[in-house]
């Protein structure tokens, strides 16, 4: 048999979660051909001797919907073994949107996803209006990684209702609107909808993004646009119930079995875990998005402090940095920065913005992987306040290092139950969004490194089946997350002693030069989409085999 691709030597771990074993692997147009013992040389032949061959890993919470069209690679994803994302999470979408109005769902992604609104108007020719043209558009990029996509609540709101979305509810003629653009989306290709009801997601202008103005009566009815079609996942995010509102989960359980659609939701807390498992008792299926590290902000000079809008550091921070660096050298002004620090008011954060430190939980990013001192125990090592430790070593690295709080008090053992959970799926990186934030793209090496090589609480192959298959079978994708005969050949090729992520840097690669944080990872010896090499060795080989994969409407369609 002539081969495209032969991987050679190495251990497969084909995602099912059962013993690795020693095979070659053989491509042929895109698709496995071959597990076994292979004598003949394909085009290319990769030496997988000492690593790990599994399949490509699927990320199913992103937020790559405006990153797609200037990022062909599919950064900080590519570097960490994603070979498939699942975008248009929370609500948010570029599509629909009329041109002309396309303000309007800049102002749901600039705040509540840290998406520069700058980056977006520099790096995006819009050319659609309606989500089946936005398919389109994404379908023509070249991409090195493949996307499913959601059509987003906010953006469906604020393409029917204009300004209206974020004011009030929507009227019979509104919905009928927007029930009618969901289905011509689902039709198309897309892959399910998407709403946030959390109180943390507000625009540039400080309102509730358009998604929360939305009564329950309205989400119903669009959901029921998925059950009546039979297709697609309803993702939500929103706050634990209040007290005055002791129905809330319980109508959303009773929309899951009403309309049959799976409801996704962050399954992170034992709350979550028993919604999870009351569903699936009544007769829903509802599943949990987990993450590995406990969702947290990134903070540094070079990006963002938690004292940013602080007296005497709001006019420090609104300086070039060469000029900052000089001007932390001023001893006088340190200490007033710490007196600040310590006695003004902070502002409330919501999403990814620098939570008020609590320096017990913040850590200094020593390592990109645990375990690593908290601020206050590094401070306590060099006898100094915390915030002088912080100021003292942002001088004595260029202003690079960087700083981690959890928003969260991090609860190893829940987390393990959450993640070990029969009903979750590790995957909620938000990668594409709070991208001067966070870099989360890494919850699936960290993974591999942390919990599986340093602390042994999964083995390989359990964590390989988490990011797998346990994603492709909870959105639907019947032809990846597993190695098998004639599967897509979508497959990770690493050292299971070294793969991790790497130390995060600043970069200013976005349209129009804004900053970002890149991340990037060890031990891939190659990561394949379509049977092509993207990356090898770390080294991106200019390969852009990733398509667009459209909902099941779309792949039925004649």
């Amino acid at each position: 048999m002539n081969y495209d691709v032969v991987i050679r030597n190495g251990t497969v771990v084909d995602g099912t979660g059962l013993a690795p074993y020693r095979a070659d692997v053989g491509i042929a147009g895109g698709r496995i051909a071959t597990i076994g013992r292979i004598r003949e040389h394909g085009a290319t032949d990769i030496d997988a001797e000492g690593h790990a061959v599994t399949p490509g890993f699927i990320d199913g919470h992103t937020h790559l919907d405006a990153q797609v069209f200037w990022d062909q690679l599919g950064a900080n994803s590519c570097w960490h073994g994603i070979t498939t994302a699942v975008m248009g999470h929370c609500g948010f979408t570029l599509a629909p949107a009329d041109p002309a109005a396309r303000e309007l769902v800049v102002r749901n992604l600039e705040r509540a996803e840290d998406i520069s609104g700058v980056a977006m108007a520099a790096g995006i020719d819009w050319t659609w209006s309606t989500f089946a043209q936005y398919l389109d558009a994404v379908d023509r990029q070249p991409k090195g990684i493949n996307y499913a996509a959601n059509l987003g609540h906010s953006a469906l709101r604020t393409f029917v209702m204009g300004e209206r979305a974020f004011e009030e509810e929507a009227g019979p003629d509104d919905l009928k609107a927007m029930a009618a653009e969901l289905e011509d989306a689902l039709r198309a290709g897309a892959y399910g909808f998407t709403t946030s009801r959390t109180e943390h997601h507000r625009t540039s202008d400080d309102r509730p993004v358009a998604s929360r103005l939305a009564s329950w009566t309205e989400v119903a009815e669009l959901v029921g646009v998925l059950g009546a079609l039979g297709v697609g996942v309803f993702q939500l995010v929103q706050d634990p119930p209040p007290p005055d509102d002791p129905e809330r989960d319980t109508r959303l359980v009773d929309l899951a079995v009403r309309t049959g659609v799976p409801v996704a939701i962050g399954g992170g807390s034992d709350r979550a875990l028993g919604l999870i498992d009351a569903a699936a008792a009544a007769g829903a299926r509802m599943f949990g998005l987990t993450h590995c590290r406990g969702i947290g902000t990134m903070s540094s000079f070079r990006t963002q402090l938690p004292f940013d809008g602080l007296p005497e550091w709001r006019d420090l921070r609104a300086r070039p940095l060469d000029v900052q660096l000089i001007a932390l050298r001023d001893q006088d002004l340190v200490q007033r920065l710490v007196a600040s620090a310590h006695h003004s008011p902070y502002g409330r954060a919501l999403g990814g913005e620098a939570r008020p430190p609590e320096f017990d939980r913040m850590q200094v990013l020593e390592r990109p992987v645990p375990p690593n001192p908290t601020v206050a125990e590094a401070a306590a090592a060099r006898g100094i306040d915390p915030v002088e430790l912080m100021i003292a070593l942002a001088l004595e690295t260029d202003l690079h290092q960087f700083f981690v709080q959890t928003n969260l008090p991090f609860d190893h053992a829940q987390t393990k139950r959450a993640m070990a959970h029969p009903r979750t799926v590790m995957s909620f990186s938000d990668s594409g969004a709070h991208v001067s934030q966070m870099s989360d793209a890494s919850i699936y090496t960290h993974l591999l490194a942390h919990w599986v090589r340093d602390r042994g609480d999964f083995s390989l192959e359990e964590a390989v089946r988490m990011i797998t298959l346990a994603p492709a079978r909870a959105w639907g994708f019947h032809d990846r997350g597993l190695l098998r005969q004639g599967l897509v050949a979508d497959i990770n090729v690493f050292d299971p002693e070294r793969v991790a992520p790497a130390m995060p840097t600043v970069v200013h690669d976005l349209p129009a030069g804004e900053k970002r944080i890149e991340q990037k990872s060890v031990g891939f010896r190659a990561t394949l989409v379509g049977g092509q090499v993207i990356i090898d060795d770390g080294v991106p080989t200019g390969a852009r085999p990733g398509r667009l994969i459209r909902g099941p409407l779309a792949s039925s369609a004649p």
